[in-house]
């Protein structure tokens, strides 16, 4: 069994876990139970009552949070020549075509998201193998297969991210840092259980969001109750 350090004693000692919380309290309480020396990340969990198994209860989406996720989001473009000023102004880290998708091809996936254009998606579609596993391969479901990708390069800047559900029903994402106000903390969580909420499949039967927890890197995770999220009545 794994010894309990100090500050995991600590943290536990200020929960409790057969406590719903408000969000608003959750979001107050990650800040006192988290002692990393890093800003760490507040994660979400919510459960859905979906077969992910059934292509019309997969529920996917994109959601830009209000305050950011406080991460920052290293972007390639690849694009034409005639993209690229734009994509560079836009804020893009790394911006070309061919030489980034030689040095994909090597391995080389030191980015967090990938932007692209529907016009050289076929020079893209051989990497699938390797940006695939890694979650880099762009959609145009997320966004990400765009001729305007100065737009996409900004909204990914700003905060927006991509989500799905995973085999289990459980959608997992960061919606922030611990130093964030728990207001802003709050403000980022409603925004993205309301996109998932709007998503909800018609052929979904019974309770939608079953389950919400959040937590930071290595804190407890605190259960929400489900009926404070006006947004799910």
């Amino acid at each position: 069994m794994t010894k309990l350090t100090k500050n995991r004693k600590i943290a536990l000692s200020k929960t409790d876990a057969n406590k719903q919380y408000k969000l608003s309290e959750a979001a107050a309480l990650l800040k006192e139970i988290t002692y990393t020396k890093f800003d760490a990340s507040v994660d979400i969990d919510v459960r859905l009552g979906v077969d992910p198994r059934k292509a019309n209860q997969m529920v996917r989406g994109v959601v830009t949070l209000p305050h950011g996720t406080g991460k920052k989001v290293r972007v390639l473009v690849l694009c034409t020549p005639d993209k690229e000023e734009a994509a560079k102004q836009a804020g893009a880290d790394y911006v070309g075509l061919d030489e980034y998708i030689e040095k994909i091809k090597g391995g080389w996936t030191d980015v967090d998201v990938i932007i692209t254009m529907p016009t050289v998606m076929a020079k893209i579609g051989a990497l699938g193998r390797v940006l695939g596993p890694r979650g880099l391969m762009p959609n145009p479901k997320s966004g990400t297969v765009t001729m305007e990708v100065d737009k996409a390069v900004n909204e990914v800047k700003q905060g927006k991210i991509d989500f799905k559900v995973d085999k289990f029903g459980i959608i997992h994402s960061s919606i922030g840092k611990v130093s964030f106000d728990p207001e802003k903390i709050v403000d980022n969580a409603m925004e993205f259980i309301n996109t998932i909420i709007k998503l909800k499949p018609t052929s979904a039967k019974g309770t939608y969001i079953k389950s919400i927890y959040i937590s930071t890197t290595m804190s407890p995770g605190l259960s929400i109750d489900t009926k404070s999220i006006s947004a799910a009545n």
